[in-house]
């Protein structure tokens, strides 16, 4: 689970204008964050089912606001795939 602080981290590394707190890029990043920090739980933990649902619920969503950038504007998909580490 992300903290405060991690998502304040986050939120401002990845924003786009100083207000900004739901656009797709900073929300696919705390995607990816969260993704990160439950994948590491299922590896301690690999019968916890619930989470694992929880997992593919947020990488459905993650890839689903991902496919919606690249269609709007690929630039920033390009930056933010490239930021994150994902594969396109």
């Amino acid at each position: 689970m992300l903290t405060i602080r991690k998502k304040q981290n986050v939120i401002s590394e990845h924003r786009v204008h100083e207000a900004d707190t739901g656009s797709a890029a900073v929300q696919i990043a705390l995607l990816s964050r969260g993704i990160d920090e439950l994948t590491t739980h299922l590896k301690r933990h690999p019968q916890d089912n619930h989470s694992r649902r929880g997992l593919l619920g947020m990488v459905s969503k993650r890839r689903k606001l991902l496919k919606y950038l690249e269609d709007n504007n690929p630039r920033n998909y390009n930056a933010i795939v490239k930021k994150l580490g994902l594969k396109k």
